[in-house]
């Protein structure tokens, strides 16, 4: 299986307007996992939640067709998708014909659960309900406005600490996360939200252990996946789920949720930055 470094990433490339499935590079998740002590199965449940906003094709006239589309990638796919070779296979339907929303669906789904390497779900938002599409903030007390100081860009588990006091159930909420493309370097700007039943966490610590990734190299679902581990670690809390909502690159989103215990997919609607 392909690594990162050999992805379109960071390379010039030539767009396809024709429909090609081998445009998509999947990454395999397990060699990062193993960075942050996930050798085998892993303590969460989740999903990678993205959104496309400039998805077209041509219908069988060969008049041009738009849509949002959705699309749900478990979390215990062996594969993550690349997200500039997602954007490429994408735009590799502007001059594709397809004779109704059903067989773009069908194509869609097929090509990304052979890519996930495990079934991935797709929902279509055709223009007549553009308008009912959603801003809000992320639910949770927000801890951007307590005063630190900050000195570490670089994740740092060290940071965060419990408080001595009887367990509590809360929702803890920062705009301030911001990590590098591993490839590239470019940022990448979230929003993420912790939700965890335990010793308190205290809030000073986990906003800098948030920020503490600032110059951070990784992908999103790294990323999220590595603030899950070291606050499992560090804080242990009985339950625990993040969520991050990222800005788009590309005309894509990526939202990845990681969980440890059942509770329902958080809503996919976007935050204002997004």
């Amino acid at each position: 299986m392909s690594e990162a470094h050999l992805s379109p990433l960071g390379k010039a490339v030539t767009y396809q307007t024709e429909y090609s499935p081998s445009l998509l590079f999947p990454i395999p998740r397990a060699t990062k996992r193993e960075e942050i002590g996930i050798t085998d199965t892993p303590p969460f449940m989740g999903m990678d939640i993205w959104n496309a906003y400039e998805l077209s094709w041509l219908n069988a006239r060969g008049k041009p067709r738009v849509a949002l589309a959705r699309f749900l990638i478990p979390a215990d796919s062996p594969n993550m998708i690349e997200s500039k070779s997602f954007k490429l296979y994408l735009n590799s339907f502007n001059q594709t014909r397809l004779p109704n929303e059903a067989e773009l669906t069908d194509c869609l789904t097929r090509d990304l659960s052979t890519a996930a390497g495990k079934p991935v779900s797709v929902d279509l938002v055709l223009p007549e309900l553009f308008s009912k599409q959603r801003i809000i903030d992320l639910e949770g007390y927000c801890i951007d406005n307590l005063d630190i100081e900050v000195e570490t860009y670089q994740p740092s588990p060290e940071l965060l600490r419990c408080e001595s006091l009887p367990p509590v159930e809360e929702v803890l909420v920062s705009n301030l996360l911001k990590s590098n493309c591993l490839v590239t370097g470019q940022p990448d700007w979230a929003s993420v939200q912790i939700r965890y039943f335990g010793t308190p966490i205290n809030r000073e610590y986990l906003l800098k252990y948030l920020i503490s990734f600032r110059n951070h190299n990784e992908f999103h679902e790294q990323c999220v996946e590595r603030i899950f581990m070291d606050i499992l670690r560090h804080c242990q809390p009985l339950r625990l789920a993040v969520y991050a909502r990222y800005t788009r690159r590309g005309g894509l989103d990526i939202n990845p949720w990681r969980s440890n215990y059942s509770t329902p997919l958080p809503a996919n609607v976007r935050t204002a930055r997004q």
